[in-house]
């Protein structure tokens, strides 16, 4: 028997990459820019993954509408300077062996759900290691924040899947991927908790080495 088509639906900040230097140094340019106190480096990493609007509304609660729309745009111009000006966030260890080994699988299709805009994704993706390996890209100009389920429904509608995995670093992602019917793979050498991701996940991971099997164990046909 023909296993499903599955979709292997994937976290890009903390989970495939490891952007929290560049995350921290546009934080700092978007603070400065306003005038205002930097958060922690634990405070900021705690909202990674949400939608930038979002991110400011919980870092800066005091702030009005107008001025998270300016933190908003000192961010991504920040972003924008330090992807001219420094090298790109590295992939975590055994990230590409891992997508090479779960494109060979026959029923499989891989995707992406990020909280990052389009330009920020299409930079990651100009990598020509992850190139061309996606089949669907969800990001957060199209979408609620994180942890809303319309990013893994609509990667669920455009690939024809029947069922899938979310894999992600964070408690947003692992509720997201529930609140849209999906399995949750959650990952340890992101910017979360590994006991917080835990308590919102079916499975833990500490390597991309074990996430092949830990895939195979959420389902008995494949």
């Amino acid at each position: 028997m023909t296993a499903p088509r599955t979709l292997i639906l994937f976290d890009v900040d903390g989970t495939l990459i490891d952007s929290q230097a560049h995350i921290l140094k546009a934080m700092g340019f978007a603070f400065s820019a306003q005038n205002l106190a930097l958060p922690s480096r634990e405070e900021i990493l705690s909202i990674v993954g949400l939608s930038l609007f979002e991110a400011f509304g919980q870092l800066c609660p005091y702030a009005d509408e107008a001025q998270r729309a300016d933190l908003v745009t000192s961010y991504k111009d920040g972003f924008f300077t330090l992807r001219q000006t420094t090298a790109p966030s590295p992939l975590y260890p055994g990230a590409l062996a891992c997508l090479d080994l779960l494109q060979g699988v026959e029923p499989f299709v891989l995707g992406i759900a990020t909280g990052k805009s389009r330009r920020g994704l299409e930079h990651v993706l100009s990598n020509p290691d992850l190139a061309g390996r996606f089949a669907t890209e969800q990001v957060a100009d199209n979408h609620p924040s994180k942890p809303h389920p319309a990013m893994v429904l609509q990667a669920m509608a455009e690939t024809g899947a029947s069922r899938g995995v979310m894999i992600g670093d964070t408690s947003f992602d692992m509720k997201m991927g529930r609140a849209a019917g999906l399995k949750t793979i959650g990952v340890t050498w992101g910017y979360h908790a590994a006991s917080v991701v835990g308590e919102n996940a079916d499975r833990v991971i500490d390597h991309f080495d074990c996430l092949l099997p830990e895939i195979q164990s959420l389902w008995n046909d494949l």
